[in-house]
């Protein structure tokens, strides 16, 4: 991939990154998806601690992570689709290039996909509507075991289901800059080698009015080896592993990531965007 940092390229920055603290007494951890009324704050179980963590920059070493070694992949990948201003032109135009760059890349044999985010940094507006979607900023992991395989059932007609969780999945999220470079809040990946899946995570139930989710929190533990790439352009990607239903120690099974502060980022620096898609890839 060829460079397209400044003369100036950082091998790493020093930041603070959020990490979960589990409810005390052993309680169960929760978070409401939909934030109180009165406060506009998502209430929660537990609470969260900043650490100061090293996040080296992969740029010019990207081949010593990929989605099966770290649970994440760059690539360079200019999108036909650029303007990510209309949902039915994303759902017509970037879906179906993105389906066939994640064949590309993985050697699946069906990918679908069941939705996506925008999101546009807006400091101070709340994060309260799919419309206003601000980066993450703590330490997660999108899907769990259980979550994973309640995504099959919900976006796959009954019939077919039995015979899909037979094969190896994964859900993989495939993350692209939108507009400019993401030298702004850029996205930092944890090596899964760096991660102790049975210490470090720990299961969130997500309380929508109507149902709910699952997903995995992260624990701080100083072995994490972090990684961003600096100035990363809306010509590349980096594909996100939040689940592997092949977890014999084999393979990565996910990837904890977060959006972070870049202290080294100019005053000034346009603000980030980017899209994230959510694939559904399965192999034969």
């Amino acid at each position: 991939m060829p460079d397209s940092g400044p003369p100036s390229m950082p091998t790493s920055t020093t930041t603070k990154l959020l990490y979960f603290v589990a409810p005390k007494d052993g309680d169960r951890a929760w978070l409401k998806i939909n934030a109180n009324p009165e406060t506009g704050i998502q209430e929660k179980s537990f609470t969260r601690e900043e650490k100061d963590v090293v996040v080296e920059n992969i740029r010019g070493k990207e081949r010593i992570a990929t989605i099966d070694t770290a649970g994440f992949q760059f690539a360079s990948a200019p999108a036909n689709h650029t303007s990510f201003m209309n949902d039915e032109e994303i759902y017509k135009e970037y879906y179906p290039e993105s389906i066939e760059l994640l064949k590309k890349l993985t050697g699946a044999s069906r990918v679908v996909l069941f939705d996506h985010t925008i999101r546009r940094r807006r400091p101070g507006m709340p994060d309260d509507h799919p419309s206003r979607r601000q980066p993450v900023a703590f330490a997660h992991v999108d899907q769990t075991t259980k979550s994973a395989i309640s995504r099959v059932h919900r976006h796959f007609p009954a019939e077919e289901v039995p015979e899909l969780l037979k094969k190896r999945f994964q859900i993989i999220n495939l993350w692209r800059p939108i507009g400019l470079p993401a030298l702004d809040w850029p996205l930092g990946l944890c090596d899964y080698r760096s991660v102790s899946p049975a210490e470090d995570t720990v299961p969130v139930a997500l309380l929508y009015d109507d149902h709910e989710g699952e997903t995995l929190s992260v624990k701080y533990n100083p072995a994490h080896k972090w990684y961003y790439m600096y100035n990363m352009t809306p010509e590349e990607i980096v594909m996100i592993k939040c689940f592997d239903s092949l977890q014999d120690g084999s393979v990565a099974v996910f990837t904890p990531h977060s959006a972070f502060q870049d202290p080294r980022t100019p005053e000034g620096t346009p603000l980030r965007e980017s899209i994230e898609l959510r694939a559904l890839v399965f192999y034969d």
